[in-house]
């Protein structure tokens, strides 16, 4: 609580000091600046799932961190996707996030491939589902779409633009920058989807 001058005036009336009052509209204007909001993109894999973590303030967005979580295959399936589980706990527990987003899979010719893999994004929604963070997801064309402009860009394409909208990034693996799309993505459509979910529970 602020301080307040045991001072007077001359009719004996009490007077508060500036130094309260300047501390008061302080407050005042920090509550009307709105805190940036970070970032989690996930790029479910498992031998290696991609993370990335971006801050965005209105239109800017500014890079903060980004990797892989990597899983050994010498390992039984179990194994694996509790090493992702527990690296993706680590990555929340360290950065913080306030949203994550996840990229949907695509549909593999591989029956086995594609369930090991939707295993994977499975581990990838739950582990911030259960930090208390909303997921939303991104198939992965709108994800090229909204980072390249098309909705068939390659991955060296999508790392170059991420590049660019991220000058300061240093994806070390095109995972990672897959991830920091998936946080782009998210960044740009977060606003439209709590919109749609809010007319969605009115209608309810």
């Amino acid at each position: 609580m602020a301080a307040r001058k045991n001072t007077r005036t001359i009719d004996g009336a009490p007077k508060i000091s500036i130094r309260f009052a300047r501390t008061a509209r302080d407050r005042i204007q920090d509550a009307m600046i709105p805190a940036p909001i970070r970032i989690l993109g996930i790029d479910p894999g498992l031998r290696n799932t991609g993370w990335g973590l971006i801050e965005c303030l209105g239109s800017r967005l500014a890079f903060l961190a980004c990797g892989s979580v990597h899983s050994n295959d010498k390992l039984d399936l179990a194994d694996r996707l509790r090493q992702l589980h527990e690296g993706l706990g680590e990555i929340i527990h360290l950065h913080r996030p306030d949203e994550a987003a996840v990229e949907e899979t695509f549909v593999n010719r591989d029956p086995q491939s594609a369930l090991k893999l939707g295993q994977a994004r499975g581990v990838a929604l739950v582990v911030p589902s259960l930090a208390g963070i909303r997921v939303a997801e991104y198939s992965a064309n709108l994800v090229k779409k909204t980072v390249v402009g098309s909705g068939h860009a390659d991955k060296a394409q999508i790392a170059m633009m991420v590049k660019v909208l991220l000058p300061r990034s240093d994806a070390a693996s095109p995972d990672a920058a897959d991830a920091l799309a998936v946080a782009i993505c998210h960044a740009q459509h977060r606003g439209a989807k709590a919109l749609r979910e809010r007319l969605a529970a009115g209608q309810r």
